[in-house]
């Protein structure tokens, strides 16, 4: 009953999917001519197609987060984390239909370039600092500072449990990762995504298989989890403050998830990468299949730690130090015979780390170079910000790994941060809402609405940070170290944990705490919205929001919505249009790509009245 340690064969196999990793970005900074400019550099030219860029979108959305946290959190409190999957069709319906058509028929590389063409450039201005400093929400974003923690803490877990070598398996990462961004650009970031699903998916497949051959069947794993209360999907109660429930996963996820799927760039970028808007939307309802798919493995392996670990947790047991080494202790455990597939496993953790790294580094760069340095360096030729690009790249890469070694230091602090900064994809959800939705929204209402949102997550969640909800809202499932042959004096640690639990006396937690600090974290960013769009609203109306002419592109229209069923039509009008004029017309706007011309969007406005007949 020794645990495996690790072979020779598994640094063999995890060597082997960082060399493909790179050997993928040099591919990509020569292929067709190499990037000539920096739209090639962070936008792939605007000439992806819709399969890898929806596997790269799941990619950089599966960190090893998702690898090793999902089974545990499974594991801990149940099954209900599925209904996610109901949230990730609604997320991606929302993305599709009311974020991408707008984005894309204006072209922009950075999401933020919209604030400035709807509102104007202080927004823009809030909006990439927001992003810079830390956007979006937990899971990925991308930011440095969580970039850090992203690098750092797999090291960690994987490092405890299989003594993978820690600041090795950092730096290679982050060199990596630097290496085949700041070479092959967009391009390289997609194409190792697809590549690292893959190892991803293989990963946990090994897992699962053979979970299933220990456990004789798949049957008796859904056994037992269902006597041990893990399959507990329905749970109707509309309380707020309970920390999962259908309502708080399917209203507080949605709102959540949206603010990184719809507006978030890194992953704006990539749908606006495509070659058509018709692959842009299927990019997105591909990788709904890819999302689905992950979770459905993710429980599954959750529910297989449950059945094997059900009569000896070796959480409890202290046989693990944190929840998240539960998924590298079961690979030790159960595949330790098999050489190479424990490597596959902490390939497949590292292949979430490197997809969910590589695509912040690229949107930061895409962010700095659109953002802060074109609007105010006119001068620079194309050649010379494809290199600036390429500059930032490979020091984002820097700031990442100085990142993790911060995290190294301080962990539970940085921890803290970034919960609290998480709640800002909230009112920048909101932002893009009031632009795209409201035509009589304006700077003013805009600016105000972002600020007092900003407030009011910042307040509840440093709230939540200094007063933790109750465990009696949070709902931990039991856990059972009975089975466990442990002699001798750890015995006291094996009650059951929930009543180890240390309250803090009721005196020193004010009422506040347990009713507007203890909401379930999925509500912190759909506070966020709310509070900026009706604010926004109130004080829009209130400054002559109404008077104002707002072009209609920067609106989400009925003729963005159509286009959707006479999409063949208007594609095959197209067509013979550009055969019968010169190459480079451009065609209606939005179905065509603006930047396979050298002519700008303008035109494309103008030429869009001639032919506005067949849209």
């Amino acid at each position: 009953g020794t645990m495996g340690r690790f072979t020779v064969w598994d640094y063999v196999v995890f060597a082997a999917m960082l060399l493909v990793s790179a050997v993928i970005g040099v591919y990509y900074a020569f292929a067709g001519g190499g990037q000539k400019t920096s739209k090639d550099f962070l936008m792939g030219g605007r000439s992806m197609s819709a399969l890898p860029v929806a596997l790269s979108l799941t990619a950089s959305f599966m960190s090893a987060v998702t690898v090793l946290g999902t089974p545990a959190e499974i594991y801990r409190y149940g099954a209900i984390f599925c209904i996610f999957a109901i949230t990730y069709g609604l997320v991606v319906l929302c993305s599709a239909e009311i974020f991408l058509p707008v984005f894309y028929k204006l072209g922009v590389t950075s999401t933020y370039e919209y604030l400035e063409l709807r509102f104007n450039k202080y927004l823009r201005l809030c909006g990439t600092f927001l992003f810079i400093i830390q956007t979006a929400s937990k899971p990925q974003s991308c930011s440095t500072l969580y970039t850090g923690i992203v690098i750092y803490a797999p090291a960690l877990a994987l490092n405890q449990v299989t003594g993978f070598d820690l600041w090795g398996a950092v730096v290679a990462t982050g060199v990596v990762c630097t290496f085949y961004c700041t070479l092959g650009g967009l391009k390289a970031v997609v194409w190792t995504d697809v590549f690292q699903v893959g190892i991803m998916v293989a990963g946990f497949s090994s897992v699962i298989i053979r979970a299933v051959v220990v456990q004789e069947g798949i049957g008796r794993i859904v056994n037992d989890s269902y006597y041990g209360g893990r399959l507990n999907f329905w749970d109707f109660n509309p309380n707020p403050l309970q920390r999962h429930t259908f309502w708080t996963i399917v209203i507080g996820g949605t709102f959540t998830w949206t603010g990184i799927y719809g507006v978030n760039q890194s992953q704006v970028q990539r749908y606006i990468a495509c070659k058509s808007r018709f692959h842009a939307k299927m990019s997105l309802y591909i990788n709904l299949v890819g999302l689905w798919a992950i979770l459905a493995c993710a429980t599954l392996c959750g529910l297989a730690l449950y059945s094997i670990y059900k009569d000896c947790d070796p959480w409890t047991a202290k046989q693990v130090s944190a929840l998240d080494q539960l998924m590298p202790y079961l690979v030790l455990d159960i595949l330790h015979d098999f050489p190479g597939v424990p490597g596959l496993f902490v390939a497949s953790a590292y292949s979430g780390t490197l997809s969910t790294v590589s695509s912040s580094i690229n949107a930061l760069a895409a962010v700095t170079v659109e953002d802060l340095i074109r609007p105010y360096f006119k001068s620079l030729s194309e050649k010379k910000l494809s290199w600036i690009s390429m500059g930032m790249s490979l020091f984002y890469g820097g700031v990442c790994i100085a990142m993790a070694a911060l995290a190294s230091l301080l962990g539970a602090l940085l921890q803290a941060a970034l919960s609290i900064f998480g709640m800002v994809g909230g009112p920048l959800l909101g932002l893009f809402s009031l632009g795209i939705l409201c035509s009589f929204a304006n700077g003013i209402g805009a600016f105000v609405g972002l600020i007092s949102g900003f407030v009011v997550s910042l307040w509840v969640g440093i709230g939540s940070q200094i007063y933790p909800p109750l465990p009696e809202r949070t709902k931990p499932l039991y856990l059972s170290t009975e089975g466990c042959n442990i002699t001798s004096g750890n015995l006291t640690s094996t009650e059951n944990p929930l009543t180890t639990v240390i309250f803090t006396p009721m005196a020193d937690r004010p009422a506040l705490a347990d009713n507007w600090y203890s909401l379930s974290y999925l509500y912190f960013s759909t506070l966020g919205t709310l509070i900026t769009v009706v604010v926004g609203i109130i004080i829009s109306l209130l400054t002559g929001g109404l008077k104002q002419k707002t072009d209609r592109k920067f609106l989400l229209t009925k003729e963005d919505f159509l286009s959707n069923f006479s999409w063949t039509k208007s594609e095959r009008v197209k067509k013979v249009e550009v055969l019968s004029h010169k190459p480079f017309t451009v065609a209606d706007e939005g179905t065509d790509n603006p930047a396979f011309s050298h002519i700008e969007m303008d035109v494309a406005s103008n030429e869009n009245k001639v032919n506005g007949l067949h849209i």
